[in-house]
């Protein structure tokens, strides 16, 4: 019953933010600030997980295809491929469930205990739609952008790695990435990253507006959202790779 409980709130959350707005320039004020929070304030992080990302697939794959009958330029194709399509929309989605997702639940959180929540409320403007939809539009506008740079830094991070470690030269790497091309997993790689943000910011969203308790509890809330994001994310991963592919 607890499921259901939380699932009918969460629907419910959703259907909320669903309102005139009060003031058009408010929201698209708070809407350029997510934008900037979720993008900025990850791109670090993005930076450094997919340049090794990409660095570690070039070196593990190269140590798997040993035999002399695979052409070389082969292991491009797989580092190209497996970051497309699985390490840069899922790995990356599930660390910014753990940067972008506690931030979005403490800050609500802390909202909800300090009583903003309520203030907002009291004069008139709709709490969800002021503060949830900025975050949930910001996630799903800005993600699959981290998701593209994470791709091609990726790439480029196995190419460099490549060379230095003197498994593959660069011109065999430029090669084997111009080979079989299959711009498909290009949209895959996109459905998967808005689906992703949509469930980092809603459900972060939830656990945080719907926190009660103290100080105390807006540190459980956080770790719940986390959790629960990642476990969907990873469902999702599974069904979209299911359908598409």
């Amino acid at each position: 019953m607890s499921f259901f409980n939380h699932f009918g709130t969460y629907l419910l959350m959703l259907k909320g933010m669903f309102t005139k707005p009060e003031n058009y320039k408010m929201y698209w004020k708070e809407l350029m600030h997510q934008c900037v929070e979720i993008g900025l304030g990850s791109l670090p992080i993005v930076i450094i997980i997919s340049l090794f990302l990409g660095a570690v697939t070039t070196v593990q794959t190269a140590y798997q295809l040993v035999s002399p009958l695979v052409p070389k330029a082969t292991i491009a194709q797989i580092v190209r491929d497996s970051l497309i399509l699985e390490l840069s929309p899922t790995v990356l989605s599930i660390v910014l469930a753990g940067v972008v997702g506690s931030k979005i639940a403490s800050e609500l959180g802390n909202m909800r205990i300090s009583e903003q929540i309520d203030a907002l409320e009291i004069m008139g403007i709709n709490s969800k739609a002021y503060l949830i939809l900025p975050k949930i539009l910001g996630a799903i506008i800005v993600v699959p952008c981290l998701v593209i740079i994470s791709a091609v830094l990726g790439i480029w991070g196995g190419r460099i790695a490549g060379n230095l470690s003197g498994i593959l030269a660069p011109d065999i790497f430029d090669i084997g990435l111009r080979q079989r091309l299959n711009l498909y997993n290009i949209n895959v790689a996109l459905y998967k990253s808005y689906t992703f943000a949509f469930i980092i910011s809603s459900i972060s969203a939830y656990f945080g507006y719907y926190v009660k308790g103290g100080a105390l509890e807006i540190g459980r809330s956080s770790t719940r959202a986390v959790v629960v994001s990642c476990i969907l994310i990873l469902f999702a991963d599974y069904i979209i790779a299911q359908l598409l592919l």
